[in-house]
């Protein structure tokens, strides 16, 4: 074969890999909404949800304040057992803390835990160095006292278990070097480095690790700051998760989520924003070609994002929360996916 016609080779297959053409192959699932409703208004603001089906019940946590920045933030706790009816069960508050953010997860003896920031604000919008809490619970009713784990200055955004240990990601807030750093611990609550210098590209914030069922660990990056340098990266590791690989998603993505479903494919979720106007999306994360495909607009925006993300019998729930209806408030929307077929 001649040279020239290998270098045409080449070239025509770095065409075919580049984003801008990749972008345009048809994602492998299409979403169809079958419904949304609102779950919660009750406070000024309301907003950062999460959602985990556990013991035969739905469980849904965010946080309810004055405003999106203010210092009486708490996080509430509804529980529901068909997703259509939603009950108070519980309100988490720390004195004179602002908690924000909850995520939920389910320790490996069986309890469910609530991480969330905590920042000592003076004032309701006051820009507050953020640590993060834990608390317990056997029912989702009754917690255990909310307890400072990271002091304010790092924040550990989000956890999940697996194989006995629960792996989060902590960043920066406000003032410390922008590095995302990779935290473990055996019983969720005392935490040690595992990685200190995870990701140092950018100014990376949130971030969720979820495990596939072969060990592989993908980490689902936000970064902030100014385009294009804003882009969420997607990081994968094998055990022992001290090496990581990085790749530009090429697409900003805020409050991320990741979840993965029976039959392999990733499902991404947070707030993408097109031509300044900001929507919670649902998207496909392709971990072989590095791609982040939105297949769904949420009824969204303002401010909104934060979903949680729960896959059970074929549908696809979310809960969010916008304020594209005037409050902010938190919603439920309800997916189903479905193989793309181009039809």
């Amino acid at each position: 074969m001649s040279r020239r016609i290998v270098a045409a080779l080449l070239a025509l297959a770095g065409f075919i890999s580049s984003p801008e053409v990749r972008a345009q192959t048809p994602p492998p699932l299409k979403a169809e909404l079958i419904e949304v409703r609102k779950i919660a208004d009750d406070a000024p603001h309301n907003a950062f949800t999460d959602l985990i089906y556990w013991r035969d019940q739905f469980v849904c946590a965010f946080r309810q304040g004055r405003g999106h920045v203010s210092t009486d933030g708490r996080i509430a706790i509804l529980t529901s057992v068909d997703g259509d009816q939603w009950e108070r069960a519980a309100a988490l508050t720390i004195p004179d803390l602002d908690l924000r953010d909850a995520s939920l997860s389910v320790t490996p003896d069986g309890r469910l835990m609530l991480i969330g920031g905590v920042a000592p604000r003076k004032a309701d919008g006051d820009s507050s160095a953020t640590g993060t809490f834990v608390a317990f619970s056997e029912n989702a009713r009754v917690w255990t006292k909310p307890q400072v784990i990271v002091e304010p200055g790092r924040w550990l955004w989000r956890v999940t278990w697996h194989d006995g240990k629960a792996y989060g990601v902590s960043y920066a807030t406000p003032d410390n070097h922008p590095v995302a750093s990779l935290l473990v611990s055996d019983d969720g609550v005392k935490f040690t480095e595992l990685v200190r210098k995870l990701l140092t590209e950018g100014y990376p914030t949130e971030a969720v690790i979820r495990f596939a069922a072969d060990g592989t660990a993908y980490c689902l990056q936000r970064r902030d700051g100014s385009p294009p340098t804003n882009s969420a990266f997607l990081g994968v590791s094998q055990s022992p998760y001290e090496e990581w690989t990085w790749h530009d998603l090429h697409e900003f993505l805020g409050g991320p989520n990741l979840l993965q479903l029976p039959k392999g494919q990733w499902i991404a979720a947070g707030r993408i924003v097109r031509d300044g106007v900001p929507t919670t999306d649902v998207a496909i994360l392709d971990v072989a070609s590095k791609q982040l495909q939105p297949i769904l607009s949420l009824p969204s925006g303002g401010d909104t994002s934060y979903p949680g993300l729960v896959y059970r019998d074929g549908v696809l729930w979310v809960s969010y929360y916008s304020s594209h209806e005037g409050k902010t408030s938190i919603y439920l929307a309800k997916v189903r996916l479905a193989p793309n077929r181009g039809d």
